[in-house]
């Protein structure tokens, strides 16, 4: 069973697969970034077998991000070694980038087919590093996402309060709709929507395990992003 993402999910972001006791007790997942580690199916290999013998191990979101989407990984062979984390048990989910499968990449195809033949749920996410999109732009992107798979990704970056307010109001458009997102907005501007957004339905949140190791511009340490949106959403009932 791949994770649902029917509730807020708190992942823990690390390139060490060690450090999963320090997370859980805020996490929900672990966002491995394979992408930043140096062996990382042997990793989850070591992993699974753990998970075993420790049955409060959590998940994992693998991501094995593209250097031209913000990560370290080079394309050659970076969705087939994303496929083949899909075949651990402890693997839950994937997150596989928007453009890729938009272009009809054989191997991105694959990656998601192997997601689902496992019952791994997949992430489909897209990034803009630059700037806010218009917010009928970031309704397009993330509807988009959601047709190829469970949950669409948006991180985007705000220049002030005005892009903040966009990414929330789409977040809680698509939600109203049916869609099961992501947002948030990196940034100094935009840093609090990651507290804020599930409020409007975001269904991930990622803060990192290590927080000198933060792999995103504005994300608070794992402890602080805990608390912040389960604080808000007991304030707000009504909050997905």
């Amino acid at each position: 069973m791949g994770l649902e993402f029917d509730s807020f999910t708190l992942a823990a972001s690390t390139t060490d697969l060690s450090e999963e006791p320090a997370a859980r007790e805020f996490a929900d997942a672990i966002e491995f970034r394979m992408d930043l580690a140096s062996e990382p199916l042997a990793a989850l290999e070591a992993y699974d077998e753990r998970v075993a013998s420790t049955p409060d191990s959590v998940p994992i979101l693998a991501t094995n991000r593209a250097a031209w989407e913000g990560g370290e990984a080079a394309d050659d062979g970076r969705l087939e070694t994303l496929a083949a984390a899909a075949r651990f048990d402890a693997v839950e989910a994937i997150d596989i980038e928007l453009e890729s499968l938009r272009a009809g990449a054989t191997a991105a195809t694959d990656a998601r087919k192997a997601a689902r033949e496992r019952d791994v749920s997949v992430v489909v996410s897209a990034h803009d590093f630059e700037a806010t999109p218009r917010a009928v732009e970031m309704r397009e992107t993330l509807t988009e996402a959601c047709e190829y798979g469970d949950v669409g990704k948006l991180a985007v970056t705000a220049a002030d309060r005005e892009d903040a307010l966009a990414v929330l109001t789409v977040t809680h458009q698509l939600t109203a709709a049916g869609h099961d997102v992501a947002t948030m907005a990196m940034g100094e501007a935009g840093s609090h929507t990651r507290a804020v957004a599930p409020v409007y339905g975001s269904r991930i949140g990622y803060a990192p395990v290590v927080p000198e190791r933060a792999t995103a511009p504005g994300q608070y340490d794992l402890e602080t992003l805990a608390e912040l949106v389960e604080r808000l959403q007991a304030a707000s009932p009504s909050a997905a």
